[in-house]
């Protein structure tokens, strides 16, 4: 499996309704994609009740089953439409590490990003361990869905939640860490 991830910061004074719109009518179009374990559409509003986001964001995050499917969907018609739309954005992918799905994806209100750098020479087998063990972790504490993956171009490891609602704290910004709300998921 592998995940994939872009972002388009936005205007500080751009309406995101648009983005909202643009969720729920095209959203839906993505059920079913070859390949596709789910794909989150994710946004952010700059300073939002409870959220500290320091940005409009509209960033939608992808499971694959395999890199075929992510490169059906950069070449697809979709992909094209929103970087026409949006601008040529940088896509992030990582490998992943583990990744726990729960039947009730389609009901996730919230996720959460994290990023972590790796520094050099770590026990990658230990990091690992740990990132699977969160994600497990964090499913038996309620979510809908956790993701674990490694990126080696960059060195950096990524913890991705699902949730119906957020638990305590989770709303706070930290280094590395993007609260977002879910518009919609798509499944296969």
């Amino acid at each position: 499996m592998i995940t994939m991830q872009y972002s388009f910061v936005l205007p500080a004074d751009y309406d995101m309704a648009i983005i909202e719109r643009r969720i729920r009518d095209k959203g839906p179009l993505l059920d079913g994609f070859p390949r596709l374990r789910f794909k989150a559409y994710l946004s952010a509003r700059k300073q939002d009740d409870g959220f500290t986001s320091t940005e409009n964001l509209y960033a939608p995050f992808y499971l694959w089953d395999a890199v075929e499917g992510l490169d059906a969907f950069l070449a697809s018609p979709a992909f094209a439409a929103v970087s026409r739309d949006f601008g040529w954005p940088v896509v992030r992918t990582g490998m992943v590490w583990h990744a726990e799905l729960g039947p009730d994806l389609g009901e996730a209100r919230f996720a959460r990003r994290e990023i972590v750098s790796i520094p050099p020479y770590s026990d990658l087998g230990s990091l690992r361990n740990d990132a699977v063990a969160n994600a497990q972790a964090a499913v038996r504490g309620g979510a809908l869905a956790a993701v674990a993956a490694f990126d080696p171009t960059g060195w950096t490891m990524l913890q991705f939640r699902l949730w119906r609602a957020l638990p305590d704290g989770q709303e706070r910004k930290a280094e590395g860490v993007q609260t977002y709300r879910v518009g919609h998921v798509s499944r296969p």
